[in-house]
């Protein structure tokens, strides 16, 4: 395995996203670090086609386009909701399950639609994860993935609005409030030093801090 790291001595950074809510998250999981960030919205680069048919796969692809379009190394994200009861949908198709203008009501009203079809309406029946994968690129073509996943249940209606996404119908185990209910700092549950991280992408970005920026 490669023991290539990272530093903020390396130069600017590129969050390889145009999503501003993933974009806000990931700036914010590295502010500790003194990182300069730029993101790929900041750089007017393409939104590369997502092919892959993993989340490894779309996130590799986002941050290898991002590297090689601007010689910086580059952090992506490929994330989504796996509902058990719907045999893993959306999963890698979460954003696409709200059409072109990422109307994101739609799509959980879409997931609790054929949850109702299915008379999914005990807890049990209502179970789920978010995935998230974080991909480090650098411009020669190597790269690293992470994978955070936290389980949860699908809850109706949504509740909150602080996060976004699908994040406001999704109740982690453990907890009373939705994603959609907490600001991004409980959400993430963790900071350098911490050792429980809470959302799929905090899990995720927890193993890349620890493995590439070597922190605990």
């Amino acid at each position: 395995m490669s023991t290539r790291t990272l530093s903020p001595q390396d130069g600017p950074l590129v969050v390889a996203s145009h999503n501003k809510g993933k974009i806000r998250e990931i700036i914010e999981l590295l502010e500790p670090f003194g990182f300069n960030i730029v993101s790929a919205a900041d750089k007017a680069l393409p939104e590369p086609e997502e092919t892959g048919l993993t989340f490894e796969e779309n996130a590799r692809l986002k941050a290898l386009a991002a590297a090689r379009a601007t010689g910086l190394v580059a952090l992506s994200d490929d994330s989504g909701i796996a509902v058990d009861a719907l045999d893993g949908q959306p999963g890698i198709y979460s954003a696409r399950w709200g059409g072109p203008g990422g109307d994101f009501a739609m799509a959980m009203q879409k997931v609790e639609d054929r949850l109702r079809e299915l008379d999914a309406t005990t807890p049990e029946q209502r179970r789920g994860r978010f995935v998230a994968v974080l991909c480090l690129a650098w411009p020669d073509g190597e790269t690293r993935e992470f994978r955070g996943e936290v389980e949860g249940e699908i809850v109706w209606p949504p509740r909150g609005d602080v996060g976004f996404g699908y994040d406001p119908f999704f109740l982690p185990d453990g907890h009373e409030r939705t994603f959609g209910e907490m600001p991004s700092t409980e959400k993430h549950g963790w900071h350098p030093g911490q050792k429980d991280a809470l959302s799929h992408r905090a899990r995720a970005f927890q193993l890349f801090a620890r493995e590439i920026l070597g922190t605990d």
